[in-house]
């Protein structure tokens, strides 16, 4: 990458470094755009490397605005028909990355989440993008503050100037540079040890934009009643489950931690669980329960719920449930139990209630719900709609995808819509 003195002059300035601002700063530098990238840690990519356990999921075949959270379900739209799954599978392709389809539609790499973030560096490297790390922005000046205005009334020393530090250090030193445009792609408050913060929310409320509210999604559970100690029991134990919680199901694999409860099914459902609600587990989500208990109760009464359930559910998850629902009944034959109490005991296996007293928070979210309010955004170029050349990207914005590949591909399809125009 090219070295820059303390005072320099770019065309386009891009805020962050990880999937977003690399992909954003490579379309806009294929333009013929000067472009350089400011990076706070001390390496690129972070999040993407650590990301589908070190494979990275970064796309899935089934793309919809229907997988997006956002005040705006419809803002999404123009980016992700812009700019899709399939245009960044080609892209994949291109580099000749091997990859594979698992479940519900994901695509990972079949070596490598390097893969992609070499993929993204060659093509920054191809159009000549400046990446600095270890810069810490410390402001963000207007050069021509006021109301947005067309292109052709700024000045030849740009919009924007950005204030930083060589270094993290008090004694860093001072640089500034100046840019047409500047796009922040500086992630949230996600996983702050791979370089979450919430500059991105800083810059936005500088210039006055609105805010939606922020909160960890796509994150475990916790619990502090009697369901504490029995995850701490079943850490380990994994099964598929159908969950629901405010009008949302998923079926997936749920895991119990020593904290509590993980895995997919845990994390989709996050996204949508409040403080105070409780969420629904189906333990035999591929079963009409109530059918299966009387059926099995006609063709193998003398067998035991315990045994007939281990057929279906993890050995060490039945004796928990056990002693549960119908300790007094463990020795108890399936036919000496009464059709009403197998419908009682069905109800439970079909609608376990679980309350969670918190999630693990942004230590271990794999995403930020709400940020920069898409009411001040253009869908279709992800400039902001009263300051001409202020560009927000990625997960700074109130867009978070589901769990599967969803949010790496709004990362895509945001930085190529600004990429496009910056």
């Amino acid at each position: 990458m090219k070295a820059q003195g303390e005072h320099a002059q770019f065309d386009v300035i891009v805020l962050g470094a990880g999937a977003a601002g690399l992909f954003c700063a490579a379309v806009a530098a294929a333009r013929g755009r000067r472009v350089l990238v400011l990076e706070k840690a001390n390496k690129v990519g972070k999040k993407i490397l650590m990301s589908g356990g070190g494979r990275c999921n970064f796309t899935n075949y089934h793309v919809t605005a229907e997988n997006f959270l956002s005040g705006n379900p419809h803002f999404c739209k123009a980016a992700l028909s812009r700019y899709t799954q399939w245009d960044f599978i080609a892209l994949v392709e291109s580099h000749g990355i091997p990859y594979e389809e698992r479940k519900h539609g994901q695509l990972f790499c079949e070596n490598s989440a390097a893969d992609i973030l070499a993929m993204l560096l060659e093509e920054c490297r191809k159009f000549d993008v400046t990446i600095e790390v270890r810069r810490d922005v410390r402001g963000v000046v207007p050069l021509r503050p006021g109301a947005k205005e067309s292109s052709a009334a700024t000045t030849a020393v740009g919009r924007y100037r950005v204030e930083y530090a060589q270094g993290t250090a008090a004694g860093a030193m001072g640089k500034h540079a100046a840019c047409h445009s500047l796009v922040v792609a500086t992630g949230a408050l996600s996983i702050p040890t791979l370089g979450g913060s919430g500059m991105g929310y800083e810059i936005a409320a500088q210039f006055s934009l609105p805010l939606v509210e922020r909160r960890a999604g796509l994150v475990p559970f916790m619990f502090s009643d009697t369901m504490k100690s029995l995850c701490e029991r079943l850490s380990g134990v994994a099964l598929e489950v159908e969950i629901s919680c405010r009008g949302q199901s998923f079926t997936e694999n749920l895991l119990f931690t020593h904290r509590g409860v993980s895995g997919p099914a845990i994390l989709q459902i996050s996204n949508y669980w409040q403080p105070g609600d409780a969420v629904t587990v189906n333990l035999l989500p591929a079963l009409n329960a109530f059918q299966w208990l009387l059926e099995a109760k006609r063709a193998q009464g003398n067998i035991l719920l315990r045994t007939l359930l281990q057929r279906h559910l993890p050995k060490a998850l039945v004796s928990e449930l056990q002693a549960l629902w119908w300790p007094r009944e463990a020795g108890r034959r399936l036919a000496d139990f009464g059709d009403r109490r197998l419908r009682e005991l069905a109800g439970q296996l079909g609608g376990w209630q679980l309350k969670p007293s918190a999630t693990e928070g942004y230590r271990t979210a794999e995403v930020t719900l709400g940020g920069v309010d898409t009411s001040a955004i253009s869908s279709k170029t992800m400039e902001s709609s009263v300051h001409a050349g202020l560009y927000f990207i990625g997960e700074v914005l109130d867009v978070t995808g589901h769990l599967g590949g969803y949010n790496f591909q709004w990362a895509w399809s945001s930085a190529f819509s600004a990429g496009q125009v910056v």
